[in-house]
């Protein structure tokens, strides 16, 4: 789903009249808000949807792909999410036919 997909699935599904810019800005301070959490406090959890928690990536060897030369991977990190058991359990029921 693209961004712009996104904000027209909000706006069909909000039940009141909203406009798709008033929606976009909306969604990007939420996005902006979750950012912040995520880097000030290492974690943001959300009920029934999940948590997103800063995972640490130790130095490491790698190769580069096009001349398979060695190379050192500095440490690093990364975002990681885990679904919530609803979530999860959605995953796993079959799809629903767009239509």
């Amino acid at each position: 789903m693209t961004k712009a997909e996104f904000i027209d699935q909000v706006v069909k599904s909000a039940g009141v009249e909203l406009s798709k810019k008033d929606v976009a800005g909306v969604l990007d301070t939420v996005f902006s808000v979750i950012g912040t959490a995520i880097k000030d406090e290492n974690r943001f959890s959300y009920p029934g949807f999940g948590t997103f928690s800063v995972k640490e990536r130790s130095a490491r060897k790698g190769r580069n792909p096009r001349t398979g030369a060695a190379i050192d991977i500095k440490a690093s990190k990364t975002v990681g999410f885990k679904p919530a058991p609803g979530l999860k359990q959605n995953l796993a029921a079959p799809a629903r036919r767009r239509g």
